[in-house]
């Protein structure tokens, strides 16, 4: 029925529209559901470039199952409602950027310890996840440059570390992302020549997209900058 929860042929058929190159809109028309629950299932999921209906399906099933367990402690240790709530809501917008949940959820623990980091094992027990998933969700936030991973000398283990400049070396490592973007571009006005309508598609993509990179790059030096004449960076970030 409209507005009840997603059947796991429902994922597969919004994952077919996806593909198809279809808007959450047309989706949620074809599955008789508002737009809102198809959007939010997608973003939650991946974002419309990485929604698999498999995965998708068993994120829900996990869920459904941590729903059923007491309420963990917060990550702070502060067990009560505001903490959870403000944490949930940090964690959901968070996963609005195309960061899947569980990795959200790791950024939201780290943000909220009041230690310097959490090991593997300890980010497993707090968020009620698998090992194998923690795994997966650093793997992605390392790449992003969003964390990090220090040795623990005193207890020969590795954690997990959110810096000051998390979000500096995010974008920069995004920036890095754009840039290339923009150079495929570029050979692609080769392939077709500049004069047809594909180049000059390419030529439009690859100049905007050098422009934003470099802005970004630029804001985010100009922020390294500002920090470190007002001594805002502190120990932990690079």
């Amino acid at each position: 029925m409209p507005g009840g929860r997603l059947t796991h042929e429902d994922r597969r058929q919004i994952a077919s529209g996806l593909a198809h190159g279809l808007g959450y809109a047309e989706i949620a028309r074809r599955l008789d559901r508002p737009t809102s629950t198809v959007s939010r299932e997608v973003l939650r999921n991946g974002g419309p470039n990485r929604y698999q209906p498999q995965r998708a399906q068993r994120a829900t099933e996990q869920r459904a199952r941590r729903r059923k367990r007491p309420a963990a402690p917060a990550a702070t240790g502060n067990g009560d409602t505001a903490t959870r709530e403000y944490l949930d809501q940090l964690g959901a917008l968070i996963t609005r950027t195309g960061i899947p949940r569980t990795a959200a959820n790791v950024m939201t623990a780290l943000y909220a310890v009041d230690t310097a980091g959490l090991t593997a094992a300890e980010l497993a027990q707090r968020l009620h996840v698998s090992p194998a998933t923690i795994s997966s969700a650093v793997r992605l936030l390392e790449t992003q440059g969003l964390i990090r991973r220090e040795r623990d000398g005193a207890r020969r283990r590795e954690r997990y570390v959110i810096g000051d400049d998390a979000w500096v070396r995010a974008t920069l490592a995004s920036a890095q992302q754009i840039h290339a973007l923009a150079e495929a571009a570029r050979q692609g006005i080769a392939v077709f020549g500049a004069t047809t309508a594909a180049g000059s598609r390419l030529h439009t993509m690859s100049e905007f997209l050098e422009f934003v990179g470099r802005d970004m790059v630029a804001s985010a030096e100009r922020w390294r900058k500002i920090c470190g004449r007002t001594g805002h960076t502190k120990a932990g970030g690079q």
